[in-house]
């Protein structure tokens, strides 16, 4: 049960160019006046709005993948900023391109875009000196959870990440932040 206030989330992070325009994968545009017939549970066809992924990409630039040494202290460094404001964390997973978070958190968007900011910004200043400029795609997702069934389906989610740097509260916290 969340504080009052507080609501739980599942919170997706994805590094810059990591999902672009007509990606294979799904996609939807900007308020949605482009999108795919798929998602990225149940892909769309093959080729779909290939031409606008290959425009996309010329005009982007490669996607960001966070090397595997480096994960480790993204998680890190956006585990102690939540920490620091008293924010509740029970899951990470820091991967290659993506993030994911199981945290409980103000009940206003615009605050979570706030915090989760922060965190990016501490994060990507951690490893500068790895990947230069941008990190972090724009914004994220930021789902609600409602029940206990699914926060313990988020929870299982995300501690069975593949090739990323997993934590979770019962690791206690990191000595070495």
């Amino acid at each position: 049960m969340p504080k009052p206030g507080m609501r739980w989330r599942h919170v997706t992070l994805g590094t810059h160019n990591s999902w672009l325009p007509g990606d294979p994968r799904g996609f939807r545009s900007n308020q949605h006046k482009i999108h795919s017939s798929g998602d990225y549970k149940h892909p769309p066809p093959p080729g779909e709005h290939a031409g606008l992924f290959a425009y996309a990409k010329s005009i982007s630039g490669p996607a960001i993948i966070i090397p595997q040494d480096c994960r480790a202290m993204v998680g890190k460094k956006i585990l102690k900023k939540l920490h620091e404001c008293k924010y509740e964390t029970l899951a990470f997973a820091v991967g290659g391109m993506h993030t994911h978070i199981q945290v409980e958190l103000p009940d206003s968007l615009p605050l979570i875009r706030a915090i989760i900011g922060n965190c990016k910004r501490a994060a990507s200043h951690a490893i500068r000196a790895a990947i230069p400029g941008q990190v972090w795609g724009r914004d994220g997702n930021y789902k609600p959870i409602d029940d206990v069934e699914h926060q313990q389906k988020v929870y299982q989610y995300i501690r069975a990440q593949e090739n990323a740097w997993i934590w979770c509260f019962e690791d206690g916290l990191p000595k070495d932040w």
